[in-house]
């Protein structure tokens, strides 16, 4: 019978004797292993049983729960509210009714929102502008100095930028208090600026946009002036070399070598520092309280003003669903430049 086959299909059998044992499939099927078999060896693989699956979920559950419970249900409820009447007769009496995009409409011709905004964009600008300016000299002077040096400027800005920001726009007001406040009275001893004693940096649109801009610089200098020094110790001393020898003064150094090594630091600096800047509120509230005549008065302010005072609670839910969109956009565009430029997340 073997014979016969072998002369009955002498083209099959010299085809199939060509056939290599990884080329055949029917080889390949009789020497496979079956499933859950291990080699000598190795170690035996075991099914993963769905009830491991399940332990990561109950083990994942509480930490959802929370973030559910104080993230996610006050967003949802925030952008509810915006969508209503709610007002202080709903505050006693729980009765509102749905007034769709009315809310935003009201706000949008509102003059004080448009103005509200550009004072927001303008001092978001000059903070994040002053800040990295700041935070780039100070992380630049901490990879001159010596280490004894080095570790007390760290520990001094690590204290600065742990200072809750209430206590400290606190202190920052009492500073500048005129009669009794001590940049008040450095001022006049320096005899340029004439008598500053009774000045009172509140009342003024100009001194209190510098006096808050000074706060909130001071505030952000630490956390951004560490992470460009992290990134400025990670920079290979093979490049800064390489360009000194090629005759690059400092500048040039700084400028062709050390900023592009920086550049996506700096993105994520400056992206952190204008959603932080635009979402500024104690530091105005407490040394300006958004005054003189809402001069100084950003979204925040407004947007606290209308809720909470004026307690028009649902257009002010409305400012702040609009003040998160603008975030989300800008934070839509850094990651979009961060995938660009092949950076992970």
């Amino acid at each position: 019978m073997r014979q016969a086959d072998e002369v009955g299909h002498p083209r099959t059998s010299g085809a199939r004797d060509l056939l290599t044992e990884d080329q055949d499939p029917a080889i390949r099927a009789l020497n496979a292993e079956p499933p859950g078999t291990a080699r000598a060896g190795e170690p035996r693989k075991r099914p993963v049983k769905p009830r491991r699956q399940w332990a990561v979920v109950w083990l994942l559950s509480p930490a959802g729960l929370v973030m559910a419970a104080f993230s996610v249900a006050p967003v949802l409820f925030l952008v509810f509210t915006s969508f209503t009447d709610y007002n202080q007769r709903t505050l006693f009496t729980g009765e509102f009714s749905i007034v769709g995009t009315q809310q935003y409409a009201d706000m949008f011709s509102d003059p004080e929102f448009w103005k509200s905004l550009v004072r927001s964009v303008l001092f978001t600008v000059a903070m994040v502008a002053g800040s990295i300016a700041i935070s780039m000299g100070m992380a630049q002077l901490l990879t001159r100095l010596r280490t004894a040096m080095r570790m007390t400027v760290t520990v001094v800005l690590i204290f600065a930028w742990a200072m809750p920001n209430v206590a400290s726009s606190l202190v920052w007001k009492w500073l500048f208090q005129p009669g009794y406040g001590v940049v008040n009275w450095l001022l006049t001893q320096v005899h340029v600026f004439g008598d500053m004693t009774n000045t009172d940096w509140g009342q003024s649109a100009s001194l209190a946009y510098l006096s808050i801009w000074l706060l909130v610089v001071w505030q952000a200098v630490p956390f951004i002036a560490l992470t460009l020094y992290a990134a400025l110790t990670q920079m290979p001393v093979e490049l800064p070399e390489a360009a000194r020898l090629d005759g690059a003064g400092e500048w040039r150094v700084w400028w062709s070598v050390t900023l592009p090594f920086l550049r996506p630091t700096l993105l994520l600096v400056t992206i952190t520092s204008v959603i932080w800047d635009f979402n500024v509120f104690n530091q105005i509230w407490l040394v300006s309280a958004g005054g003189p005549d809402s001069a100084t008065s950003t979204l925040g302010i407004f947007a606290y003003k209308t809720a909470f005072v004026s307690f028009r609670i649902g257009q002010g839910a409305a400012l702040s669903v609009i003040t998160t969109a603008i975030l989300l956009g800008i934070t839509a565009v850094y990651i979009r430049n961060l995938l660009r430029s092949g950076e992970d997340l």
